[in-house]
């Protein structure tokens, strides 16, 4: 599986070229990203691909000296249950924060 990316961004494409998942990832100020949004479309349900998304851009903003910040309620329950990121995070305290109050399932990964 072969994530594309750029500065804002990191999917997945079929043959077609067309996105069938995609991590948002907008820069919020220098240096500092904000992961904002989790889509991935139904013919790859139940593979894991949200979970390995949000591992490949974590490990591309390591790479990069750069930082995130949450707002995708998937990307605050996946970091929450992978503290080996947590020099990822900007601000890893508020980002605990946010999963202790996160109640319910995480923010739908399907593209309508």
């Amino acid at each position: 599986m072969e994530f594309l990316s750029n500065k804002e961004k990191m999917w997945l494409e079929d043959e077609s070229g067309k996105e069938i998942a995609v991590l948002d990832y907008p820069e919020v100020r220098p240096g500092v990203v904000d992961f904002t949004h989790t889509e991935v479309d139904d013919c790859l349900r139940g593979q894991g691909v949200a979970g390995k998304i949000t591992k490949a851009a974590a490990e591309k903003m390591r790479a990069e000296g750069r930082k995130a910040e949450l707002s995708c309620s998937y990307s605050i329950k996946w970091f929450a249950q992978h503290p080996e990121y947590v020099d990822v995070l900007a601000d890893p305290e508020a980002e605990a924060a946010k999963a202790a109050a996160l109640a319910g399932p995480a923010c739908s990964i399907k593209r309508p």
